[in-house]
This record gives structure tokens, sequence and C-alpha cells, in this order.
């Protein structure tokens, strides 16, 4: 959890990062228990505060990610020319056979970079095969503590294969890989709600702004008992719930084979998009599914840097911002887009809407990319208290050193937040009042430590997962053909940039 520093603090004199201004202004802020009291010019210490001098800084709310996976730190850098089908195939070997401590220390990799990059807290969607376990998810909630961030934390569940949910991959299998994939097959769904309802019922983090949720992870990747059981699940719990809808073609397509519909459709047919509801990437929603979540006060999660990097297509942020979604914006996995950067990821939200159109009146301005990696993604998170440097709002606070090069010179700040700034200018990151990176190093986890673990950690994992390697090797020329063959049918929307129909 986010522990909270006692007492107050007064920052003097830092420049602070406002979208209504070309440059940053200057404003104190006055810090008690962790919380923004106050923020203005040439404000008065009380007699028992401390005073942290910020001049030569600017400072900005800590980002905050809306979309994630913890499991993904150890596997980053493990692919190139990857689809989402490929990756999906690609799991076991990636993820496969981890034990509890590797568990823990794939998502201290990924908190670390997160908060070293100015972000303070993450929707993380975590993965463990072949279900859910408490034990588990308790290291990884243990992991964001140590790091000092705040998460919500969503185990991310189906109970069809990859091979299962999509229309006719199955049988595109010769018989023998058909053979060895039966075996990846999930548990019956009960199994799998029974175990997740043991760890939201015995939460050990509630209240402590390291949250659960619940994630069934593609719409048809799993049952619509399955899916209903997760919505009366999170209801029950007053969780959140969180879905991949419309990452790819493949599964726009799959939508409208299987149910009819498109898969935002499908979902409220059963109940599951309400103001709790976050959908993560969007790219293949048309504008019906863009005013749904909009009319149900649901959220959608943008992941710029995955969805170029899986081939997914372009994702309409203007369209829906336009149309009154709420967006956040997030890194997705390590394992899928490298990094946990999200200046990256604002700097490629903002130039992704660039190349949609040459008209930049349809482009996304700056402010609107700054607020939706703020104040948008807190609202994916259920946080109503982060997000903005406010009175009330909980002081998690970036410090920006303005001798970086980045800032060399300083013309506007929140647009060189957006397209200039790469996590290299970060000097402090404060959560709750706390020092959580102070003179840019991190004060709460021995990375050096955690890197010998990494290396260890990789080889034995490499021996344990040589089967699931050769495995994936003689399923990736069956799925690199069928699914682009599949994607090649007509859809009502076009995602991606060559001229001929997507």
């Amino acid at each position: 959890m986010a522990e909270t520093a006692p007492g107050s603090l007064l920052i003097r004199g830092a420049l602070l990062a406002d979208p209504g201004l070309r440059r940053a202004a200057p404003a104190d802020v006055l810090i008690t228990d962790g919380v923004i009291r106050e923020v203005g010019t040439n404000l008065a210490a009380p007699g028992d505060a401390r005073v942290m001098e910020a001049t030569g800084c600017l400072i900005h709310p800590g980002l905050i990610n809306a979309h994630t996976h913890g499991h993904g730190g150890l596997s980053r850098g493990q692919g190139d020319k990857w689809t989402l089908e490929l990756l999906l195939a690609a799991a076991p070997w990636i993820g496969g056979n981890r034990a509890l401590a590797d568990k823990k220390l794939t998502t201290r990799i990924v908190a670390a970079e997160m908060v070293l990059k100015g972000c303070t807290a993450a929707y993380d969607l975590y993965y463990e095969f072949p279900l859910p376990t408490a034990d588990g998810l308790d290291a990884v909630a243990e992991a964001y503590h140590e790091v000092g961030m705040r998460a919500v934390i969503a185990p991310m569940v189906a109970d069809r294969t990859v091979y299962e949910a999509i229309p006719g991959l199955y049988d595109a299998l010769p018989p023998a890989l058909q053979a060895r994939v039966d075996r990846l097959r999930l548990p019956a769904w009960e199994r799998t709600l029974d175990a997740m309802r043991g760890v939201l019922a015995n939460w050990r983090w509630a209240g402590k702004d390291i949250r659960a949720a619940v994630a069934p992870t593609i719409p048809h990747h799993c049952s619509d008992a399955f899916l209903c059981a997760c919505r009366d699940l999170a209801r029950e719990h007053k969780v959140g719930l969180h879905s991949h809808m419309g990452e790819s073609k493949v599964q726009a397509l799959t939508g409208i084979r299987r149910y009819g519909r498109t898969l935002v459709g499908h979902m409220d047919s059963l109940g599951l998009i309400g103001p709790d509801f976050t959908a993560a990437h969007g790219i293949w929603l048309d504008d019906d599914d863009l005013r749904l979540l909009r009319d149900r006060g649901a959220s959608l999660a943008h992941n710029p840097g995955s969805n170029m990097r899986l081939g997914n297509g372009m994702f309409r942020f203007r369209r829906a911002r336009d149309l009154g979604v709420t967006v956040g914006i997030g890194t997705d996995g390590a394992n899928c887009s490298d990094n946990q950067n999200m200046y990256e990821a604002m700097r490629y939200a903002s130039m992704l809407s660039k190349v949609q159109t040459p008209d930049p009146r349809h482009w996304a301005g700056v402010e609107e990319i700054y607020t939706a990696a703020t104040e948008g993604s807190a609202r994916a998170l259920g946080f109503s208290d982060i997000g903005a440097i406010a009175p009330g709002m909980k002081a998690d606070i970036v410090f920006l050193d303005l001798a970086s090069v980045n800032w060399i010179p300083h013309n506007w700040s929140v647009n060189q937040l957006v397209h200039a700034e790469d996590g290299t200018g970060v000097r402090h990151v404060m959560i709750g009042g706390r020092m959580v990176v102070q003179e840019r190093r991190l004060l709460t986890l021995d990375l050096a430590k955690v890197a010998t673990e990494a290396e260890a950690a990789r080889e034995r994992l490499e021996a344990l997962n040589a089967e699931f390697k050769d495995l994936y090797e003689k399923l990736e020329p069956v799925v690199a053909s069928f699914c682009p063959a599949f994607a090649a049918q007509p859809y009502h929307l076009r995602q991606y940039l060559c001229d001929a129909p997507a």
C-alpha cells in the first residue's frame, strides 16, 4: 500500500503543471498526513511543518496506469512480430511454471519501473494458470505494497482457451497439436469463481489503496454463465470489472460471429457494463459501442504502445472523447509493450491520433492526453482522490528536474510533458506525502537484488518451460496463418493505415 507520511510538509518553489496554462506557474503545496491541504503562492508553513525546497522542479500529479499486467515483468522482450493471438499462444512458454516467489518478483519489476518513471497507481490484470490463488494475488499485493504504489489488482480469468474462443482455430490444428493444447484447457468456471470468491472475501488490503477487482479477460474467452457470475461477484463485493474489448479485429469479428452483435453490445445485454466497468483497448469499438460506454458511465483504457506493437490498429481517441467517454491511458504488459513508461504511453497516444487524419482539428490535444493519463485513469481505477494536485487530493506528486535536457528550453509545460519527457527527468516521486523515489533512486526496493533474482528466475524458467516453447514453435505457423486470414473478413470499421479495406 501507499504508506502515508505523518505530519505537515510544505513544498516550496516548484512550478505546477496546469493544462490551462502554457507555462507552469509557481506554486507551494501544503500537505498534512499525506493529503494536500492547500495550493498557492507564498504559503506560510505551520510551526511543525517540514519544508522541502523544490526550486528548479516542475511538479505534476503521479501518472496513473489504467491497464497493465504484473505477470509480464519477467517476460519482457520475449517476442517480435507477434499479433495478440500469437502472444496468447506464447503465454504458457513465457509465463508458465512460476513459483510464488516468481509471481511477487515479476510484479516488483513492473511496479519499480512504473514508480521510477513517474507513475504512482496502476490497474493490474494479473494472470495465474490454471486459476487464481489467494497466495499468488496476495504476493502481487505485497509487491505493490513494498514498492509503495497504489493499485487495483484483478485476477484475469477465463473458461475457454484461445483455441476454443476463436471460431475454427482449434479445427485448423493438426491432431497432434490438438492433443497438446487440450492439456491447456481451463477448469470449469465454477472452480475459478470459487477461487475468486475466496480471494475477495479475505482480501487483507481492503481500505489500504491496494484494491481487488474482477477481470473476465476477453468476453468470448468466457461462457455467458461465467460472465454473469463474474458480474454478480463484483457487485456483491463492490469491486470493479475490467475486460479486453475489441483489442484485435479477430476479437471484433468473433463477437459478431458468436453473438450476432458487438462485444460491447453483448456484455451490456448481460448487465456487465456500468460505472464500475473498464474496457481495455477498444480499438474496434464503433460509435454505438462508445455511446453505450458513455451512457453506462463506464471507462476505457487506451494502450497505444501495445496496440501498435501487436498490430491491432488505431484507437479513435479523439472520437471517444468527443462522444463523452471517460478515457484513461495505460501501458499494457511488459510482455507486449516492453516497458511501463507512462510518458511514452502519453506520447504514443498523441502521435497515434495525429496519423489518422490530415486535419489537425480532429487530433487529440496535449491537454486531453495529460488529463486522460491522470484524471481519466484515476476514474478507470475507481479512485476519486488521486490524479490532481489540489486540496483534498492525496499527495502523489512527481518532481521533474528542469535542468534535464528534456526541458531545455522550457516552452510549454504540458506539451513537453506529453511529447518530450521520457522518464529521465524524474527526480523525486512522492506517494501519500512519502518519498518513494529521491534523487532518481528508488528508496523502497533494492534494484540490484531484484536484477540478480530476475536473472536466476529467467534461467530456471527457461529450462522449466522448454516444452511450452516447443509447443509454441509448432503452433506459431498455424496461428500466424489462420488468424490474419480470419481477420481479412470485412468489418464495418477500418482501423489500419493501409489503403486496402481492413
